[in-house]
């Protein structure tokens, strides 16, 4: 399995070569714990997510990743923002993909399933919304993390 390196505003990043649509979600339960994953691809804390494949619709994409990440299933209930900066690269070493951030970020609920391992994800975890930016994890989450729990009234948008 190839690693997953993000850059922001690095001078020596290899240029962007593609542009992909994608989500994540920030699922809360009762609690008010975040559904967080460890990643398999570079060891970071996020909260699920991917990319959005063609013929499924944002909502959609959100839930099956959600699923397919953690064993969780959710429903979708609101918009944190639309992230698209410019500075944000993904290199995925596997196929030497580089690509320019633009990522949805969602809230859900969660509404069946267990918390497990996948291919993507070494961990799964609630975790206290309190502590959920402390783990380790790149800039871009800890940053989305920041604006789900500031509660804004209206979405982010990058």
């Amino acid at each position: 399995m190839g690693r997953r390196i993000d850059y922001y505003d690095d001078p020596n990043a290899p240029k962007a070569n593609s542009l992909v649509p994608s989500v994540n979600v920030v699922v809360t339960n009762d609690n008010g714990d975040i559904l967080m994953i460890r990643r398999t691809d570079n060891d970071n804390w996020a909260v699920p997510g991917g990319a959005i494949d063609l013929g499924e619709s944002v909502a959609q994409a959100a839930v099956r990743e959600t699923k397919e990440e953690t064993g969780v299933d959710c429903e979708i209930t609101g918009l944190v923002g639309i992230y698209s900066d410019p500075k944000h690269l993904i290199h995925y070493t596997s196929n030497d993909e580089v690509r320019q951030e633009f990522s949805i970020l969602l809230t859900g609920r969660p509404t069946g399933g267990e918390p497990r391992p996948s291919d993507e994800s070494s961990e799964v975890l609630w975790i206290p919304a309190d502590e959920a930016a402390d783990r380790q994890m790149d800039r871009s989450m800890k940053l989305r993390i920041g604006h789900y729990l500031e509660n804004r009234q209206q979405p982010v948008i990058t």
